[in-house]
Order: C-alpha cells, then structure tokens, then sequence
C-alpha cells in the first residue's frame, strides 16, 4: 500500500483484516492496516470464527478434548481408582493426594470455562481506526454497516486516487446474513449470506456507477481460499460451500483449496466477456495496483507477483508464472509448470494430505488437513499430474504413462530449487510462543473493567471514514 501512498492514493481496508494488531505491548499496532501503508481501517482485526458467534459451537473441539476434557476424564479415574483402593484397604492414600487431585481438576475445568466465557469478548470486535467500536462484534446488519462505510469512504475520495480493500466475512462461519436475507435463499443460511455478499457488491458497484467512477476503476473480486469443504454442522448442513469437480479445499493444495474466481471489471480498459485461461494469482494484486498508480515496486525484495494487465488487455497471450510454488504452511508442498508453447499445466506434489476418515474428500478428523508429521505422505518421487488433461487429479502420472515423466520432474525440482534460494528465512508465527496468549497484547474497551471488555458505540454516529 505504501507504493501507491507514495502517489497520492488514499487507501481504505473494511471487513476481515486477519492479521493481528501488537508485537510488543497494547498500544504499538505493529501488525494494524494503518502501519501497512492503509489510512482508514474499520473491520475486524483477527478473523470470524463459530466461537464470535453464540450458538454457533466451537472450532477447538479437538483441542478441548485433549486438553480439558481428556486431563478431567483421568484425574477423575485416578480419585475413583485411589478411593476404592482407600475404601478396601489395599492402599493407604494421604488425603493431601486427594486435596491435591481435586484442586487439579478445578485447576483445568476453571481454564475451560474462563476460555469458553471470555474468548468471545477477547477475540470478536470491531475497530474503527485504532479504537474498538464494538466488542463483542453483533452480526446484525453488520454486512450493511461494512458496506455503507464502503460506500461513504468512495464518496469522500471521489475526486482523489483511490484503493478500496473489502474484506468481506461472508462465506467465512460463522455464517449469518442480515434480516432482509436471513431465510430467503433455497441453499439454507450459506445461500443467504451468498444473495448478501451479492447484494453488497452490487452497492459498491452501484456507487461507482452513480459518481461516473466506473470507467476510471478497476474491480477485482477474488477470495483467499477455496471452499471449506470440512464445516459441515452437527445436524449434517454443510457450511463451507462446495468446489465442484475439485479435489480437497481450504488448507491444502488440491485444485479445490487454491482456484478461486478472479472477476475483473473495467469498462473501456478490459474487454467485456473476455475470459483468461492462464494461471495467475492473488500475488498479482500488489504489482498490477502499484503499476497502475504508476509507482515503482520495492527493490529490496524479490517480488513473486506480476503485473496483470498485459494479460488482461491482450498485449501478453501467456501469463508470465512459468512456475508457481504452492505452500502448506511454511513447507513447499506442490510446484505448476505452464512451460512456454505447450498446452500442457503440469503440478507435482512433494507431498499430500492424509483424508479422514479414508475415501472422504477432506480431513473431517482436525477440521482442516496439517502439513507435518503423520497428518502427510511424502512422495518420492513427487507426484505428477497433468491438469490440462485431469483437472480433478484423479490420475497421477507414472514413467509407464508419460514418457516424458523424469523429464519434467527434473525441471520442476530445479525451478523449486532456484525458488527456494530466493526464499529468506523469517521467524515463525505459528511458534508455541506466538500461539500462546499474551495478556499484555490484549485489546480492551476504555470503558470496560477488567476482562469484561465489552461496548457498543458502532450504535452511535463514529468517525466518518476519510
């Protein structure tokens, strides 16, 4: 963002930020939007989970399982098996084993319900800028609320450059959609929250349209992820969408969990209809939006994107990833090769996610597929699929199949071998000390008392966006 600053651009991010706010203490927002190059911020800065909303259930299921309810299981087995063993005489057991068995079990389950009673207020809030508006976040109207600010923030910057970041929650769970949508879809609460996404859309294109900005921008709508396949409810509804004829989803590298729509919309600039084949991704936003305001991209790091529109406007009939690298986590899990004059989009996995339970099209065991350990099966040699021919990856290649099967394995590793000298080291963000809780980095309402953390002034008249 701080590219297009440079040229005057003013930038606004609404909705799911997902990224934190402090390092270091409470008041430093090292990881807020406005310390990334964005002006105004008014959204959620972590993410929207079953547990913001009430009624909704939990995703630390397995967690709490293992954590609370398996400890309380044994200690309570352990105080039954030393009371019989007291009772008949077998075993002489000091009460203080007794006192201190108990004060263990009140230790655990005190943690379960001070977890289940303040993760809500703790975790779920809105923020206008640096303050907290609400907290815990309401879903009512909330959709409305994002995109009447959506649309203020245009109007205020029509006349000036400038970059609009939508976030939306919808379809994240929990699912929720607005009173107006709230029952009206034949697809149950995830095709409401669809018609609301939708409808939204439409008002920010409707604003454009109405300020005659809609030939002077560009519209990129595009989702982070594939459906999650895994957020089916208790009462069997499935909640996390579907992919089609794709393998997998959300969290792993199978087709369903990294193609995603890309839609595109400038009218006079990008032809109508025009429908592109190539492979390109999300990575391509930063370069085709600092081009496009005509500032120049940061030299102090490699840049894995490419500018879009030589593509998009026909001046370039290839994309220019030759390779693009697919990660799980911090491990290179899949390379794509799209090699220059062939039709052919080849894709080898290293390795591939363990489906729970067998035959399903997902891991419904841990809610989402890991990328470590016994969770994973390795592939040596890697797995080769040609998706130009099985865009489903139903049929892995072999030497007795492809003949060119060492070949372009042997292209591929070296493409991933140049890519990771390129790849600096970083410190882990999903290391046990930065999962952990810091209650020195805990956002709180000024207003509230200890950990009660709750206000609403998202009712009152805030500051308007800039």
């Amino acid at each position: 963002m701080t590219g297009t600053q440079t040229r005057g651009c003013t930038g606004g991010c609404m909705g799911k930020w997902h990224l934190g706010t402090h390092c270091h203490n409470s008041s430093d927002f090292c990881h807020h939007p406005l310390s990334h190059g964005f002006d105004y911020f008014h959204g959620l800065p972590v993410t929207n989970l079953r547990d913001c909303k009430p009624g909704e259930g939990t995703v630390f299921t397995s967690g709490i399982q293992l954590l609370a309810l398996l400890p309380l299981q044994v200690i309570a087995l352990a105080l039954l098996t030393l009371a019989v063993l007291q009772h008949l005489g077998v075993l002489h057991v000091p009460y203080p084993v007794f006192l201190c068995l108990l004060l263990l079990a009140a230790g655990v389950l005190g943690a379960l319900l001070c977890f289940l009673h303040y993760f809500r207020p703790l975790n779920c809030f809105l923020m206008r800028d640096h303050d907290i508006t609400q907290q815990p976040l309401s879903y009512d109207n909330l959709t409305q609320r994002l995109t009447a600010d959506a649309a203020q923030f245009i109007r205020r910057n029509a006349d000036t450059p400038f970059l609009l970041v939508l976030s939306y929650l919808h379809v994240h769970t929990a699912l929720f959609a607005s009173q107006g949508f709230a029952g009206k879809s034949r697809h149950g609460v995830y095709g409401d929250a669809v018609e609301e996404l939708d409808w939204s859309v439409g008002q920010i294109m409707n604003v454009l349209e109405e300020l005659r900005l809609a030939n002077r921008t560009l519209v990129y709508f595009s989702s982070d992820q594939g459906a999650h396949v895994e957020e089916v409810t208790t009462k069997g509804e499935v909640h996390g969408g579907s992919n089609g004829i794709y393998k997998g989803g959300k969290a792993n590298n199978w087709e369903g969990g990294i193609r995603v729509p890309g839609l595109l919309r400038w009218p006079g600039v990008i032809q109508a209809g025009l429908e592109v084949h190539e492979p390109t991704s999300n990575m391509d936003i930063f370069p085709t939006v600092v081009r496009l305001a005509g500032a120049p991209l940061p030299e102090d790091r490699v840049i894995d994107g490419r500018d879009l529109m030589p593509l998009l406007q026909g001046r370039r009939g290839r994309s220019e990833h030759e390779f693009l690298f697919h990660y799980c986590n911090l491990y290179l899990n899949a390379v794509r090769w799209h090699p220059p004059n062939s039709s052919s989009i080849w894709k080898a996995f290293l390795f591939t996610p363990q489906f729970t339970p067998e035959g399903a099209n997902g891991c419904f065991h841990t809610h989402v597929c890991f990328c470590h350990g016994h969770y994973v099966t390795y592939h040596h040699p890697p797995l080769l699929f040609d998706l130009s021919k099985d865009p489903r990856e139903m049929n892995p290649l072999t030497p007795a199949t492809e003949p060119r099967f060492r070949e372009v394995l042997g292209t591929m590793l070296q493409a991933a071998g140049r890519h990771a000298q390129t790849v600096q080291s970083v410190p882990d963000q999903l290391s046990l000390g930065n999962l952990l809780w810091k209650p020195w980095l805990q956002m709180c309402c000024p207003s509230s008392s200890l950990l009660s953390c709750r206000c609403d002034r998202e009712k009152q008249d805030g500051t308007a966006s800039r």
